[in-house]
Formats: C-alpha cells, sequence, structure tokens
C-alpha cells in the first residue's frame, strides 16, 4: 500500500486548490484503497494499492508544481476508517514524514519517498525529483500532444504522434519536436524502473 500526503505549497498566499485537486485525483485515481480527501489546512491524503497508481498521481501533481508530495511505504494497522485522517500505522507516519522532507528540500522537485528500506526509497525519490525537474520545463505545448498520448492515468491512449498531429492539426514533425524538447521518450524509459522500485519497496513490507 501506499499512502500519499499532498500539501499546498505558498498556502497562505494562494487560495485554497484543495476542491479542485480532488476533483483532478479521482480522474488519475478512480478507484483508490481509501478515498482522499482533505485532513487539515491545504492538506489531503489517500491510499492507493499499486505503483503504477502512486506513479500517476505523483505525476499529475508535479506538473502542477504547487504541492509538496509524500509517500509513504509500510504495513496498514487493522481496518481502514472512512476518512484517511482517522488512520494510523508506520505507512501513515513513513508519508508524513515525506512530505516534510519535501518541503525542506531545496534545489529539487518536491516530492520525497520513506519506507523501512531506505536505500530503495532514496533510489524512487531521486526517479520521482528528475521527473519532477523535466516537467517544470515542459511547455504547454508540449504537454498538449503528451496529454493526447498518455491518460490522466498513465496508460497510453494507443494514440500514434500520426494521430495526435491530426488531432492537435499541426505537423507530425511539430509533434516530433515537441515531444523531444519535453523528454518524453528518456520519461517513458524510466517510468518503468521507477515502477519496479516501487513494487519492490511494497514487496518487502507484504510478501
Amino acid at each position: 500500500m501506499f499512502v500519499i500526503t499532498v500539501d499546498q505549497r505558498g498556502s497562505r498566499t494562494r487560495p485554497d486548490g484543495v476542491p479542485a485537486l480532488l476533483t483532478q485525483v479521482k480522474r488519475v485515481v478512480p478507484t483508490p484503497h481509501l478515498a482522499f480527501s482533505r485532513t487539515v489546512g491545504d492538506e489531503i491524503q489517500g491510499v492507493v494499492s499499486h505503483a503504477h497508481e502512486a506513479i500517476a498521481l505523483a505525476r499529475h501533481i508535479l506538473r502542477a508544481r504547487d504541492w509538496y508530495i509524500g509517500i509513504g511505504v509500510a504495513p496498514i494497522e487493522g481496518a481502514l476508517p472512512k476518512r484517511s485522517a482517522e488512520a494510523n500505522g508506520p505507512a501513515f507516519v513513513y508519508a508524513r514524514e515525506a512530505v516534510e522532507d519535501a518541503k525542506i528540500s531545496r534545489g529539487t522537485a518536491p516530492v520525497a519517498v520513506r519506507a523501512s528500506n531506505s536505500e530503495v526509497a532514496a533510489h524512487a525519490q531521486g526517479l520521482l525529483q528528475l521527473l519532477g525537474r523535466i516537467y517544470e520545463g515542459r511547455s504547454p505545448a508540449a504537454w498538449e500532444a503528451i496529454d493526447q498520448l498518455v491518460a490522466p492515468t498513465g496508460f497510453p491512449t494507443g494514440f500514434n504522434q500520426r494521430d495526435v498531429a491530426l488531432t492537435l492539426r499541426v505537423s507530425p514533425p511539430a509533434v516530433s519536436k515537441r515531444l523531444r524538447a519535453a523528454y518524453f521518450d528518456e520519461e517513458q524509459a524510466v517510468l518503468p524502473l521507477l515502477r519496479a522500485l516501487l513494487e519492490q519497496l511494497d514487496e518487502s513490507v507484504t510478501g
């Protein structure tokens, strides 16, 4: 299980972004293990069962650049309550520690991973931070093309670059240029490794 805690950056000077984020999260992970909800202030928390769901959420939230993300991987004690704020166990503690780590990380993307296997967690965190830095440099035009290729859930849409070009009414070379500038192929090459690392963390606590 993956507990994910997300806290708004600069919440004292920005409007409350939680309602909009909760709506977006439902599109990214339609069936979480425990639904995401506000915990305190401008923070949300929820639980997902699979590594690909954790990645899809991190990918979407890092793209917005308005949130700190903490991912905790550990056993969950007892039956889950209806709201994440009422839950407890090591995974929730790790998620809390991770989001606090994300807040103090300077010069990196605001995401952190905590688990009992600190070495593997650090490797997964490093890859997520690398992706976050890539996303920081992506243009709206690049995201427009990528969103035609990758669904909010993180799975391929089935479109190819020619389909994207037809949909966006641009030339195939223009789509290729957008994807190349966005390091899209490099991102796709890294995602399986990130998923394997997160699955390794999950298996180490459930196996």
